[in-house]
């Protein structure tokens, strides 16, 4: 279904006051919506399906033949297609020089068995991940090495938060992920006879050594406490990424990727 294309221009308009409102969790959770920004990461989430509420194009831009193309797209989709000064454009993203397009999506909730699947694969478990350029990155790096899906354990950061949205490069529409306890995605993945191997630093077997296996799930911890102890006990193997010179610890997103082409290269990147 086709809407004609809107035009407004004061920072008052009830829509721009609605994005804006996307940038805080409360606003994400009432409405259900999540903000994209940029051409290629709106166009990524058309592509694989995810519902847009609303695309908003810099005015100025609006003649160029691709966003054209991308107004035209989302209007047929159903969104409200709307053409704002850039100036109302980064009052939204609270960016001076804010991209020609925003986009508002549905966002969707999938339940753990959402991420089932037969045959070999790697999926990431994040327990309690705070930071969301973490995860993030994390989704983008799971995407990269074709993992099967990332859970997030107990209390993690808001996946749809602007800050993750713009982190993962539009692998957010592309890598699926699930919200669960870690009691519900163990038995889920004991079930799936997927094996659980942790990096920590605790670990006993190099991760280059450790023996991932074909269908394993990869599970990393809080950025500042690591995994408890009651979770790496239910772990099949503890990693341990060496590190030598004066750091203590890796980022969280790079331990994670170090993990995640570990398990891949040991599968011959297949």
């Amino acid at each position: 279904m086709n809407h004609p294309i809107e035009t407004i221009t004061s920072p008052s308009n009830p829509l721009i006051k609605s994005l804006k409102s996307l940038e805080r969790k409360k606003g994400r959770s009432e409405t259900g919506l999540f903000l994209a920004e940029g051409a290629r990461l709106v166009e990524q989430g058309l592509e694989q399906g995810w519902k847009a509420e609303t695309l908003v194009i810099t005015a100025t831009m609006a003649e160029r033949p691709h966003l054209a193309a991308l107004a035209k797209r989302a209007s047929a989709a159903g969104a409200r297609v709307v053409l704002a000064p850039e100036r109302l454009m980064s009052k939204v993203t609270h960016k001076d020089n804010a991209q020609s397009v925003i986009a508002s999506f549905h966002q969707q909730h999938r339940p753990l068995d959402a991420l089932t699947k037969t045959g070999d694969g790697i999926w990431i478990a994040l327990y309690e991940v705070r930071d969301p350029g973490n995860l993030g990155t994390i989704l983008r790096t799971a995407d990269c090495a074709g993992a099967s899906g990332v859970v997030l354990l107990e209390t993690c950061c808001d996946p749809y938060s602007f800050e993750t949205v713009r982190a993962s490069m539009g692998s957010i529409f592309d890598m699926p992920f699930a919200n669960a306890s870690f009691d519900a995605f163990n038995s889920w993945r004991q079930a799936q006879g997927l094996s659980l191997t942790a990096a920590s630093v605790n670990g006993t077997a190099r991760h280059d050594k450790a023996p991932f296996g074909a269908r394993s799930v990869i599970i990393m911890g809080n950025e500042q406490a690591g995994l408890p102890e009651a979770i790496e006990a239910q772990c099949d193997t503890l990693a341990l990424i060496p590190m030598r010179g004066g750091a203590d610890s890796l980022n969280l997103a790079q331990a994670t990727a170090i993990m995640t082409y570990e398990a891949w290269r040991q599968r011959d990147f297949t």
